[in-house]
């Protein structure tokens, strides 16, 4: 894959898998925007990137604010004049049945997680369908498409995120714009401490492993990979698609 000459958007670049995935883009060339709420952190991830002969920069946003989509593609279109790919990551997790739901984590939840998303989307279309090329990754999740316990608002959203998915998909596939979702399973990063809560974290991940049929949980590098693919001109015939990445459980 060579991203060489694109321009690429990462959300919830500073740890986890938004973190891989600007790696992943990085070492293959692409110029990058990164965001993340954690100022001083992303620009060290930044720093790290550059270091390595990538173009970045860093934009702090707090993707809940209705506001934060417009400044990050406006920083991106001032800084590269084109955005090519854009990766909606950034995501938080509240845990909790419905009944023990305030309303605000539930609009905090949705807000970063879904409507984050479709806020950012429709703001790089314009440049995009300018060129009528253009690819738009979401990370969802396997409980995008199955039922989970004890995490309504994160599962819904991401539900709702798979839906995003595939309507953009139809509404932008004959103009140049592709859109795509890859539906990790559980994946060692800081997220997967806040999904099961508890201090040993080994014998939670061994848990988690005997569940999944290859026997461990995903790593983000691999994740990243498959995202790089989906976003790059190798998966030109790719829309619509809703990819697990989950080691198996989504054929149990």
């Amino acid at each position: 894959m060579d991203f060489a000459g694109k321009a690429a958007i990462v959300t919830g670049a500073t740890s986890g898998i938004g973190l891989a995935v600007a790696e992943e883009l990085a070492a293959q060339g692409a110029e990058l925007l990164l965001t993340g709420r954690n100022e001083a952190r992303g620009r060290e991830v930044a720093a790290a990137l550059q270091r390595r002969g990538a173009r970045t920069v860093f934009v702090a946003a707090d993707l809940a604010d209705r506001r934060a989509p417009t400044t990050v593609v406006a920083a991106a279109l001032a800084t590269f004049g084109r955005i090519d790919v854009l990766i909606n990551n950034a995501g938080v997790l509240i845990n909790g049945a419905a009944h023990e739901f305030a309303d605000a984590d539930w609009d905090r939840v949705l807000d970063i997680n879904l409507s984050a998303a479709f806020r950012l989307s429709r703001a790089v279309l314009p440049s995009m369908l300018e060129r009528q090329s253009g690819s738009i990754v979401n990370i969802a999740s396997d409980w995008a498409l199955k039922g989970a316990r004890g995490s309504v608002a994160y599962a819904v959203a991401k539900a709702g995120l798979a839906q995003l998915t595939r309507c953009m998909a139809l509404d932008y596939a004959q103009l140049g714009v592709r859109v795509n979702a890859i539906c990790p399973t559980d994946t060692d990063t800081p997220m997967l401490d806040l999904a099961y809560p508890g201090d040993d974290r080994a014998g939670k991940v061994r848990t988690l492993a005997a569940g999944i049929p290859i026997g461990r949980v995903a790593r983000a590098d691999e994740i990243a990979k498959v995202v790089a693919f989906i976003a790059s001109e190798q998966a030109g015939f790719m829309t619509g698609a809703l990819v697990p990445v989950d080691g198996g459980t989504s054929a149990q």
